[in-house]
């Protein structure tokens, strides 16, 4: 049993989730359905404030917060729109050096981890993260285009590695066929 604002609730099992219901406070009983997630051990953890604003600014405080909403939608059950989240750390003007990545490093390990942890779909909707970050690095435009083409080429990487086996993420051969695409290796 737990207590809450609303009122009481009770949880059981359900295929590996928790189903949980409550009696409201006011007379109204609820049902729902939740799940615990792994948090990342990569990422910093949410506290679960909202998204500040950074204009322009693109610096340690708007990679922090990237990456404290890329836990959030991992936690809640949203990978593709986690790594939605990494993808914008990964285009912060951070510095190498800088202490903020001295506590946090870039993401690398942990887009492997949300790619590892579902790729089979149990943790929600991922997506084709092979064919994103393809796309990303080839229309890639904006300040300091070719340190973010760099980094979303080895995110592309990673994510053909991680994935490779794991169901059916393909490459999009049509654009590499049309556009004359071509894959750096790793670096």
């Amino acid at each position: 049993m737990f207590f809450t604002a609303r009122g009481q609730g009770y949880f059981g099992l359900l295929g590996g989730r928790e189903l949980g219901f409550w009696l409201g406070l006011d007379g109204g009983v609820g049902l729902c359905l939740f799940w615990f997630v792994e948090v990342c051990p990569y990422l910093p953890a949410y506290g679960g404030s909202r998204p500040r604003r950074h204009g322009v600014y693109r610096g340690a405080g708007f990679y922090l917060d990237a990456l404290v909403f890329a836990q959030a939608y991992w936690v809640d059950g949203k990978p593709a729109q986690a790594i939605l989240q990494l993808n914008k750390a990964f285009s912060a003007d951070v510095p190498d050096g800088e202490e903020i990545l001295e506590t946090w490093p870039w993401p690398y390990a942990a887009l492997e981890w949300i790619l590892e942890k579902s790729a089979d779909g149990s943790c929600g909707f991922l997506g084709n993260p092979v064919r994103h970050f393809q796309h990303l690095a080839t229309r890639m435009s904006g300040p300091r285009k070719e340190v973010r083409i760099a980094r979303a080429w080895q995110c592309f990487h990673i994510a053909r590695r991680v994935l490779a086996g794991k169901g059916d993420f393909p490459m999009d051969g049509r654009q590499i066929a049309r556009e004359g695409i071509f894959i750096p290796g790793l670096r």
